[in-house]
């Protein structure tokens, strides 16, 4: 049986932006950015291409985020995904197909070249 956060978040899956909120490590203040996402696999997958920000550097101190979609307020566990990984490849295919359609493997690698990939689980 799917959990209702699944079924809620695939009412919002084509809508562009996420609202993602961490805890900031260092002020225990709530740190809230705008990104592109995809859900798939009943997960939310997330990507930032350069170095890790500080919302990401939230994330390895505390998993717990909470994200906003058209409206609709979620809970979940945000980790990094290790490059080379299937689960990294499934996440890049998401973002990619959502945003600009399906295209050879090898664009798709060549556009996450210098991306960090996250993924969120919801709760």
């Amino acid at each position: 049986m799917r959990r209702l956060a699944d079924k809620e978040l695939e009412k919002v899956a084509s809508q562009k932006l996420i609202h993602l909120t961490t805890t900031g490590r260092k002020t225990r203040n709530p740190h809230t950015v705008e990104l592109w996402f995809a859900f798939s696999k009943d997960k939310v997958y997330l990507s930032h291409e350069g170095s890790k920000t500080d919302w990401m550097k939230n994330i390895q101190n505390n998993d717990e985020v909470s994200f906003e979609i058209d409206g609709k307020n979620f809970r979940g566990r945000a980790r990094m995904l290790e490059k080379g990984t299937q689960e990294a490849w499934e996440a890049k295919v998401a973002l990619y197909e959502k945003y600009y359609g399906k295209a050879a493997d090898g664009i798709i690698e060549d556009w996450f070249s210098l991306s960090r990939l996250i993924a969120v689980e919801p709760s």
